[in-house]
């Protein structure tokens, strides 16, 4: 592999995993693609600032921690031992997952009207720019505009400099 197609890989720890009811006490990484998102590929063409990208990153975690997201498969963990049908269908989310809902929905608040949809779709959702602008109905090339204000809002949010 090239050196420049190194500076893209990063390894990353991962914090706070659970192995059989345990916290691992060994640490792990992963190394990651940041041009495998399409935030990741805006940031190496220059269209989104480090600041930005970050912004991008961190609403992207808080959404997945607080498994905002669709599941593809069946749920592995424990049902509960009553069905009591007072309580709502939604899954019992931990503490964690409640906090980063909290901070997820406060931050696309803070974006302000209207542009929540496009920071979902590509920070979250993984989806390219042009498909972002067809299915907002937006011209071409405009999202760029409107993804780095709302991006920089978030950013405000979260207090990145």
């Amino acid at each position: 592999m090239t050196a420049r197609a190194n500076r893209w890989l990063e390894d990353v720890a991962l914090q706070g995993e659970v192995a059989g009811g345990r916290r691992d006490a060994g640490k792990r990484s992963v190394t990651v693609n940041r041009l495998e998102s399409p935030l990741g590929w805006l940031r190496a063409r220059g269209h989104v600032s480090e600041r930005q990208f970050a912004a991008g990153e961190k609403l992207r975690c808080d959404w997945e921690r607080a498994q905002l997201g669709s599941r593809i498969t069946m749920r592995w963990d424990a049902m509960p031992a009553t069905r009591d049908r007072s309580r709502g269908s939604a899954p019992d989310l931990g503490a964690g997952a409640l906090d980063a809902k909290r901070r997820f929905e406060e931050a696309l608040h803070q974006a302000g009207p209207g542009l929540g949809d496009i920071l979902w779709r590509i920070a979250c959702a993984g989806e390219g720019m042009r498909d972002a602008e067809t299915a907002l109905g937006w011209p071409a090339r405009s999202g760029k505009l409107v993804l780095t204000l709302a991006l920089d809002r978030v950013a405000d949010y979260y207090r990145i400099n």
